[in-house]
């Protein structure tokens, strides 16, 4: 099977898996949309199939490009400056004085000290809780739309 290959920042590389319709020839008008169609199972599965094989399709593999060479020089070139720009920046951490914790009291033997929070507020927050988990395991999410989109990159 032969692969169609990608333009990415300027340079050809081959996708990780080759396009199934690439060599495809339609025998009528009908199955040129065949499959882009999602299949009639509307399962959960037949969806995360449909979305892994487009995924996958879009994948490429970057380890396949080759990479720019780059000479000794600029290496250790790049190596001091980056030292240098390690060496500034650690100077001026080390310059910085933390900045203390806020305190929410002055006085917290007073906090520990007081009455405990009553009953019935205890009982009043978990209804509360109770309330908001009932509503909250009654929203349903109806897909209506794609969930991966292509993006077209210039």
């Amino acid at each position: 099977a032969t692969c169609s290959f990608k333009m990415v920042c300027g340079i050809l590389v081959k996708p990780l898996i080759p396009d199934p319709n690439l060599n495809k020839i339609p025998t009528n008008g009908s199955d040129r949309n065949a499959d882009s169609l999602p299949s009639n199972r509307t399962d959960e599965q037949a969806l995360l199939t449909t979305i892994l094989q487009r995924t996958a399709l879009n994948i490429i593999d970057v380890s396949a490009v080759d990479s720019q060479g780059m000479e000794q020089h600029e290496y250790m070139d790049r190596a001091r400056q980056y030292s240098t720009k390690l060496e500034v920046l650690s100077r001026t951490l080390s310059q910085k004085k933390p900045v203390p914790l806020p305190s929410l009291t002055s006085q917290p033997h007073q906090v520990l000290a007081a009455d405990l929070v009553s009953y019935s507020d205890v009982q009043q927050v978990s209804k509360i809780a109770a309330y908001a988990y009932s509503a909250i395991s009654q929203i349903k999410v109806d897909a209506k739309e794609e969930l991966v989109v292509q993006f077209a990159i210039p």
